[in-house]
Parts: structure tokens; C-alpha cells; sequence
């Protein structure tokens, strides 16, 4: 046993997930991994089993916090000798299958962590030296009959072990290997350099029994050649294999959130809370996804909250719109007003280095999770990376207009709520005479991307929906208050017409009707209920607007509802 030959490590914490009170059985990815090993030949021919089939090289690409290291001890736990792993494994899934015991902890495992670094590193010299130095080392400790020198190649020493070791050969896990091409100390060369130590290693070797990797971005990134082209590789946008391992389904947050109930004497998260913050990633199969991480953050802490933590450049969102920020800027605002735009995603195109066109920048946002991708479309997923944008937008004064108008946001907020149609007007009279050329407006649709942004401060306390089913038709905006005893608020937009009709559309089609909730189901709303008409004239010589609020319902009281 070593630190990477047949670690406990892997076990350990794999251990810690199943004991957490959130764990949830992926066991199913071992499953898929079972026909890529192979078995004995006098063992298939007696018993029927499985020959090893398909390709032996797998590449899984995820956005950070997807469950890439779980699933990388999962993997390492089962197969690998490091620890007797039966008690857990029998519990789960994958006990069910035919060949569960044929592989449970019979094979050589090779786990490695790539994001380790030897203490105070500031070469890729020390870097890859550390690694080889702890592989020669285990290999040195675990094969004491043979003369293994430390100056040998890590892969000479490997293939002398399967030569005379009666084929003995090795499953190699792989975590986060692309780490080191993100280190601001390695070089162009560096980079190429470990491309060539990974080839070196695993290419048409005969004691690789299986290599599974997780990363971020495509190997085509780093391998402009053949060095890498054995695996193949599997991002959640594109490739439906592997989708549902990675992210949390509407089922097991199903699951998780009865413990949760059962946990929490008070609980203070509803399940709509966390499909409004964490769900909207999509798999190419059309699988909706969770963030796994945020998930458990949030039942844990009993608190909803971001927990997507800024862990270098490439978790910060302007670090990718900046260079096309004068062409992107719209969409991005149409994306905040919770529409699609179109886009050609293909993950290579993220790692351009310089992330010239705009399908470039989303591929790059797609595949580090900032954005969703579906059906030839981006959106933000969430509420949580909704946020994320909103921050962006209010700390950055080169957004221009969006950056102004969020900074009138909380104003305006506060001017509806208290009825003053005065300041609305104004706001918006402002926004629309003064501000960028592009929100001169002349439809509903250029009005609403307006609407969007003059009322940002109010996504901190509403989930706010754009032409939301409600009663009879189709609403503009609906405001479903975080607080059910904040007030709801429906808005309706109109070009050339008055707001007096605007107003009467939303009590004509019941949209308020939205706000009780289901039948056998609290109220989603126990404060007051207003209705928003907001107009603009078109065809008037000076393009005014007009605003209207009115009191549907005042707040609840007792079961009553006091409709107006």
C-alpha cells in the first residue's frame, strides 16, 4: 500500500461521504465501468461474464464542484486493494451486480490527486518530480523482489512489472489532471512537458487495465497531436453517457430533501427554494442537474446561500465577457431577463486563450458552469449564479446603461411597493432619454430588458418570473417574495395603450390566482398583492411613459383571502 499504488486515502474519504447525512448512491458510474476491465479468460468462458469491452481510456469533463473527486475516490475505493471497502459497497447499488465481487477491491489501482503540489512550489520541475519520485517509491515498496532504481522511468519500471509479474497490470484514477496547465508558474513548455508524461505513461501500455480522468477543460486543449488521443472524452454538454453522475436529478433531491425534513425540527428551506437557487443545468440527454455542492451546502447550513466560491481568474464571470463586452452586453441582458440566446457551444472553443468571439466566451462559461446549455441555447441556470451576474453588472460601470439602471434599482423597487408612480415615471424617463442608444426602445420586448435592470435590487428578495403561466394567460413579470409575507407583484408592460387596460388584463386573467399556491398547499404569498401597469407611448411626440400600482389584496389575515 502507498500513497498512490493502492491508497487508503480514496477509502477515507469516500468513508466520509457515505457517513454524511446527504450521501447519495452513484454507484451506477462503477457499473459502466465494469465492462472496460477485463477478467480472467477461464473465468468469461466458465460463468458467462462480461467480456471486457469498449474503450479502456475515459475522460469525464465537469465544472467545478460536480462531484468529480467523490466519484474519483468512488472508483478508487471499489476497485483498488488500499482497503477492505465491503461494508460500504455491499449497502449500495452496485452489490446488486453480477460481477460486484469478482472486482471488489482485486485490482491494482494507481489514485492521484493532480491539484497536490509540493510545499512552496514554483516550478513544474518540483512539481512532476514529486509525483514520480511518491509513484517510484510505492511501486519500489510494493514489488521487493525486483530491482526497481529511482532513476528509471516511472513507465519502464511499470512495463518490467507487468513482463515479469505475470501480466499484472493497473487501473489508473486520475484527479483534476489538467490542474497544472492553470498555474501561473508553467510555461507553454511546461505544459507540453506533462501532455507528453501522460502519453509516456498510459499510451499503448500494456499494464494499463483501465485510465479514468476528470477535468475541467477538453484534452484537445492540451494535446494538439496524438499524444492524448486514446481517450475519449465525455462533456456534460454534448455527450449523453455518464450525464447523471455527476450533478444531483430532481429524484435524489426528492431524497434529499425528506431527510433534510426529518433532520431540521424548523426547517427553513422549501423545496422550491432549492430548485429556484441550484437547479437549470441540462445534460445533452435533457436531464436537469443540481449543483451537488451547493445542494448539500444548503440543507446542511439549514440556510440558503452561495457557495460558489471564487477559486482563481476562471471562476470569475468578467474575466470572460470583458473582451467582447460592447457585443455581449445585450445578451447578457436578455439572459438576466431570463430569456435564451442562441449560441454555437463546442468545448474545444473554450480554451482559446484569448476568447475572441462570442461563442467562444459562452463555450468557456458553459464548460466552467457560469451558464447552461440546451438545444442550441444559453441561459443562467439559477438563482445562485443569477446573483453572481447581478453583482457583476452593479460593480462594473463599463455595463454602461445596465450598471445605471441597477443603480436606481433598489429606488424603484421601493417606489412600487409604496405606490409612488411619480418616481417610476421618472426612472424610467430617465433610462429611456438619456441613457444608451440601444434601450430607445420601441416594442414590449426592448422595453422589458429595461424593466430587467431598473429592478435588479429585487432578484436579492423575489424569484422573478418573465411570461409566467398565471391564472388565464401568460404574465409579464410575477415577483413570488423569498418571504411569503413580503408583497407579491405582477407587472404587465404595454406599448400604445393605457394603464388603466393594462391593469384591468391582470385582474381579467387572474394572474394574481398564482400566489395561493397549489391546492392543499400554502399560499406563496401572505403579503399584500400589486399590480404594475407600465406603459409607453410610441406613437406620442415625447415618447412618455406611465406608471400605475394597485392593491389587489391586502395582506392575509387568519385563512382569509382579501381580494380586491
Amino acid at each position: 500500500m502507498g500513497v498512490y499504488l493502492n491508497s487508503k486515502s480514496p477509502y477515507l474519504l469516500y468513508r466520509r461521504e457515505y457517513a454524511s447525512a446527504y450521501f447519495v448512491d452513484k454507484t451506477g458510474l462503477i457499473e459502466e465501468m465494469l465492462p472496460l476491465v477485463e477478467l480472467e479468460e477461464d473465468r468469461i468462458e466458465e460463468e458467462g461474464l462480461d467480456r471486457g469491452k469498449g474503450q479502456k481510456y475515459v475522460c469525464i469533463m465537469r465544472p467545478r464542484r460536480f462531484g468529480k473527486t467523490v466519484m474519483a475516490n468512488m472508483i478508487s475505493s471499489y476497485f483498488g486493494k488500499g482497503a477492505d471497502s465491503s461494508r460500504i459497497f455491499g449497502k449500495l447499488k452496485i452489490a446488486g451486480h453480477v460481477q460486484f465481487k469478482e472486482h471488489l477491491n482485486k485490482h491494482n489501482v494507481i489514485h492521484i490527486m493532480f491539484n497536490e503540489m509540493p510545499k512552496n512550489c514554483r516550478s513544474y520541475e518540483r512539481y512532476i518530480e514529486r509525483i514520480e519520485r511518491r509513484l517510484i517509491w510505492d511501486l519500489k515498496n510494493a514489488y521487493t523482489d525486483m530491482e526497481i532504481r529511482e532513476e528509471d522511468a516511472v513507465w519502464d519500471i511499470l512495463n518490467d512489472i507487468v513482463e515479469y509479474k505475470d501480466g499484472e497490470r493497473f487501473i489508473f484514477v486520475f484527479d483534476e489532471w489538467d490542474f497544472i496547465y492553470h498555474q501561473d508558474f508553467v510555461t507553454e513548455g511546461d505544459k507540453n512537458a506533462f501532455t507528453r508524461f501522460l502519453r509516456d505513461l498510459l499510451k499503448d501500455k500494456a499494464y494499463v487495465e483501465m485510465a479514468y480522468m476528470t477535468g475541467i477543460l477538453p484534452i484537445a486543449k492540451y494535446s494538439s497531436g496524438s499524444e492524448l488521443n486514446m481517450f475519449f472524452e465525455y462533456p456534460m454538454a454534448t455527450k449523453e453517457r455518464y450525464s447523471g453522475y455527476f450533478g444531483f436529478t430532481d429524484e435524489e433531491v426528492d431524497d434529499l430533501y425528506q431527510r433534510y425534513r426529518k433532520i431540521q425540527a424548523d426547517p427553513k428551506i422549501t423545496r422550491k427554494d432549492l430548485e429556484i437557487w441550484y437547479d437549470g443545468y441540462q445534460t445533452a440527454s435533457g436531464k436537469r442537474l443540481y449543483n451537488p455542492r451547493s445542494v448539500i451546502g444548503a440543507l446542511s447550513d439549514d440556510q440558503l446561500g452561495s457557495f460558489w466560491t471564487s477559486s482563481g481568474p476562471y471562476d470569475e464571470i468578467y474575466h470572460y465577457v470583458k473582451n467582447d463586452l460592447a457585443d455581449i452586453k445585450e445578451e447578457i441582458a436578455l439572459m438576466m431577463a431570463g430569456m435564451l440566446v442562441q449560441a454555437n457551444i463546442q468545448e474545444y472553443a473554450s480554451t482559446s486563450m484569448e476568447l475572441k468571439t462570442k461563442d467562444e466566451i459562452y463555450s468557456a462559461m458553459v464548460v466552467y458552469g457560469f451558464l447552461s446549455y440546451a438545444d442550441g441555447y444559453v441561459s443562467i441556470p439559477n438563482k445562485e449564479l443569477m446573483d453572481k451576474f447581478a453583482d457583476m453588472v452593479r460593480q462594473r460601470p463599463t455595463f454602461g446603461y445596465m450598471y445605471r439602471l441597477a443603480a436606481e434599482s433598489a429606488r424603484m423597487l421601493e417606489a412600487t411597493k409604496s405606490g409612488d408612480t411619480e418616481t417610476m415615471t421618472e426612472i424610467l424617463e430617465r433610462a429611456h432619454n438619456t441613457e444608451d442608444p440601444l434601450i430607445r426602445y420601441s416594442d414590449e420586448s426592448e422595453l422589458s430588458k429595461v424593466i430587467t435592470f431598473v429592478y435588479l435590487q429585487a432578484r436579492e428578495t423575489y424569484d422573478i418570473r418573465l411570461e409566467d403561466r398565471s391564472g388565464t394567460g401568460y404574465v409579464d413579470y410575477i415577483f413570488y417574495p423569498y418571504r411569503k409575507e413580503d408583497d407579491g407583484i405582477i407587472l404587465e408592460l404595454k406599448v400604445d395603450d393605457t394603464v388603466d387596460r393594462t391593469l384591468q388584463q391582470i385582474k381579467e386573467r387572474r394572474y394574481a390566482s398564482s400566489f395561493d399556491g397549489k391546492l392543499g398547499e400554502e399560499p406563496r404569498c401572505t403579503g399584500r398583492i400589486l399590480a404594475v401597469g407600465i406603459t409607453y407611448a410610441r406613437k406620442d411626440e415625447k415618447k412618455r411613459h406611465a406608471c400605475k400600482v394597485e392593491v389587489l389584496r391586502e395582506r392575509l389575515e387568519g385563512e382569509g383571502l382579501l381580494w380586491h
